[in-house]
């Protein structure tokens, strides 16, 4: 139920893809809540043509994560309540700030930080992937007061969650699969490739010394059929 209260779009920015550690002071909320939002979504197939054939039969590859557009708005005109150039740097400050959350590398990680987005219905996971910067207003000494961000950002999902969705059955694909009360590896082989002959070699890729022994909880891989055949 809806309270009338005004919830602002925020950006929270994290080191690792589990959002478990947060960046210290890594939170950023929009001066105005977007008119809207896009997601893109993509179906990605090979094309590989068949010797001696003169057309190609698209193969599924996989479904990439969907990509979010929104844009920003930067303003310190006065027009907003609270946000004039009393500074005198205008919209620089405001901007190294969210480009910091957004967009600058992580040392520690050695990548971008991971981002949670959220406002509304809207949650989305995931790390900015392009960013575009449009000044539109400068003050007489050629000082920017007001500017749009379009950020593009790319989804990511945690490799347990993501197998989890997937739920995929092909003997073509690699999958993770977590022991469960009751499992053995023969049984968890036949499901994967619709055949239990194959458990020492799933034993052998996963460095199982003993197979009668599994750990619930234990992640263990299953390699693409023709890897183990």
């Amino acid at each position: 139920m809806s309270t009338g209260e005004l919830k602002k779009l925020k950006i929270s920015a994290y080191k690792d893809d589990r959002y478990s550690d947060k960046v210290g002071d890594g939170e950023f909320s929009t001066l105005l809540n977007p008119e809207k939002y896009t997601f893109s979504y993509k179906v990605e197939y090979t094309e590989a043509q068949g010797q001696g054939t003169s057309a190609t039969q698209p193969k599924f590859v996989r479904t990439p994560p969907e990509d979010l557009e929104l844009d920003f708005l930067f303003d310190r005109t006065g027009i907003i309540k609270g946000k004039s150039n009393t500074s005198g740097d205008g919209i620089i400050e405001d901007l190294e700030k969210f480009k910091k959350i957004v967009f600058d590398y992580s040392g520690d990680e050695h990548k971008p930080n991971y981002l949670l987005i959220g406002w509304g219905t809207l949650l989305f996971k995931g790390t900015l992937v392009e960013m575009s910067i449009e000044f539109k207003l400068f003050g007489s000494d050629g000082t920017p007061l007001r500017a749009i961000a379009k950020a593009k950002f790319k989804g990511s999902v945690e490799d347990d969650l993501r197998v989890a969705k997937e739920n995929n059955n092909s003997p073509d694909l690699t999958h993770v699969r977590i022991v469960k009360e009751g499992d053995t590896l023969p049984l968890m082989t036949n499901k994967i490739y619709g055949d239990s002959k194959y458990y020492l070699q799933v034993a052998s890729a996963n460095n199982i010394s003993n197979f009668r022994k599994l750990t619930v909880g234990q992640k263990i891989m299953f390699p693409p059929i023709e890897k183990v055949s």
